[in-house]
């Protein structure tokens, strides 16, 4: 899974960055990506608790607790 540069870039000018490197756009992204992956694994646990093999929006609302 990767997330498309242009849409980082953005998100860091965005933010506030002016001037944006190619290394930071790919190190963001692959940032982006291991906590997208650390909160989907939290997330399934919700489910897996709730009997669901279904992930559910709720199931990344509970982490918020």
């Amino acid at each position: 899974m990767t997330f498309a540069k242009a849409q980082v870039k953005r998100l860091i000018k965005k933010s506030g960055g002016k001037r944006v490197s190619k290394d930071a756009v790919n190190t963001l992204s692959q940032l982006m990506e291991d906590k997208a992956l650390e909160v989907t694994a939290k997330a399934l646990k919700f489910a897996k608790y709730a009997k669901r093999r279904t992930l559910k929006a709720s199931d990344f609302e509970m982490m918020q607790l």
